[in-house]
């Protein structure tokens, strides 16, 4: 009688995607044994999602009220007072300061900006503050954006001045043709802007002429120099040229001047500190709260990973197993989280301050909270590295 074939021991081990694959699997359907465990993980990563992104997306808001005016006005160079640093008016500039700003070579064109607070009067007998800024006609550069009634044109009607649409009942009951007296002179509503709410108070605008007359400024005195440059000259030569020209002033490319206002608000104000420690305390809340999780799921399936190991489970695939729950976790709570920040975000959306979410905010949050969940597996790696696969058999 023949005698069986004795089975011969398996000498290779699996390949190393073969082990990612298996690992990664085991680590899935325990992710999803325990439901109450993977809802605790994910609401402290959804947690972190919408905290830092609402965050940074208000301070994106808050950003954007700062520099609008610079980011919408069509304009290659400002020359502004020395020590600008916000869109703020400083010591006046001059009309001979604008004449050499003119006569600098790649300069296209050069025109100068009005801005100042005037009050208008309400029928009830209050008034309220606009930040009116006079624009030169036929141009129009700084002039009026985002118009929801009338055009630039209607500047050019005796007294008309195009006010801010969501400000309209704040200011009496405006309509078009309305009259009222701003700084004691009457004018007429003859156009609407929609979202120009700086912090200072809402934008107005008049033809030059106009809003000098109205805030008692002298035909020679500017509040900024606006330059457009020619075809084909870069925007940093010319603002090198005026610097020159202009030692008394400050000379900023559009580019510039926005990453002046930014620095600003981070260096200079609470703003930057305030929003970026929130974001972190997200962040980190996020992070422990994975952490824990996953920890405290090491610590109730002990045996389990105990039994992995007695089989020949190494502590590079208990590695991969932690990791492959992190990154579920990461980019999972990314998508919940940022889908209900994109809800919040839609329903909030006024002229006032409305988060701002970048569509780049999508892939650096996964990223991140990707990122963030593996540095929070590590804890639970510690406590795996320790486990005897002896227990077992105890």
């Amino acid at each position: 009688m023949k005698r069986p074939a004795m089975a011969q021991p398996v000498l290779t081990q699996a390949s190393f995607f073969g082990r990612v694959r298996t690992m990664a699997a085991i680590g899935i359907r325990m992710m999803f044994f325990d439901r109450l465990k993977l809802a605790g993980t994910l609401f402290g990563v959804v947690f972190a999602v919408l905290l830092g992104n609402f965050q940074a997306g208000t301070f994106l808001a808050l950003l954007g009220k700062n520099r609008m005016f610079v980011e919408n006005a069509q304009v290659d160079v400002w020359i502004t007072p020395p020590g600008t640093r916000q869109f703020q008016g400083g010591k006046p500039l001059t009309d001979s300061q604008l004449n050499r700003a003119r006569a600098t070579a790649g300069v296209a064109w050069a025109e100068p900006l009005v801005v100042q607070t005037a009050a208008l009067q309400l029928p009830s007998g209050g008034s309220e503050p606009v930040s009116l800024v006079g624009t030169r006609r036929p141009r129009f550069v700084g002039g009026p954006w985002n118009l929801v009634r009338g055009d630039t044109r209607s500047l050019l009607v005796p007294n008309g001045v195009i006010f801010e649409d969501s400000e309209r009942e704040k200011l009496g009951g405006l309509n078009l043709g309305t009259l009222r007296e701003l700084a004691g002179h009457k004018v007429q509503a003859v156009g609407f802007t929609w979202g120009l709410l700086p912090f200072a108070p809402a934008y107005a605008f008049a033809e030059q002429e106009l809003a000098r007359e109205i805030l008692k400024v002298a035909p020679d005195k500017h509040t900024f120099i606006m330059v457009g440059v020619e075809p084909g000259v870069p925007a940093t030569v010319v603002r090198a040229r005026l610097q020159d020209a202009l030692e008394d002033t400050r000379v900023m490319t559009r580019d510039e001047y926005m990453k002046e206002i930014l620095t600003y608000i981070i260096t200079a104000t609470q703003i930057g500190l305030s929003f970026g420690l929130s974001t972190f305390m997200g962040v980190l809340v996020g992070m422990i709260t994975v952490a824990l999780s996953m920890f405290s799921s090491v610590i109730d399936n002990m045996r389990q990973f105990g039994t992995l190991k007695a089989i020949g489970s190494r502590t590079v695939d208990l590695a991969l197993l932690l990791f492959t729950q992190a990154i579920i976790y990461g980019v999972l709570g990314s998508i919940i989280g940022l889908g209900a920040v994109a809800g919040m975000v839609e329903g909030m959306r006024n002229p006032q301050l409305t988060p701002v979410l970048l569509p780049e905010a999508f892939a650096i949050t996964a990223v991140a909270m990707v990122g963030v969940c593996l540095a929070a597996s590590l804890l639970a790696l510690v406590r795996l590295i320790r486990i005897e696969p002896a227990m077992v058999f105890r």
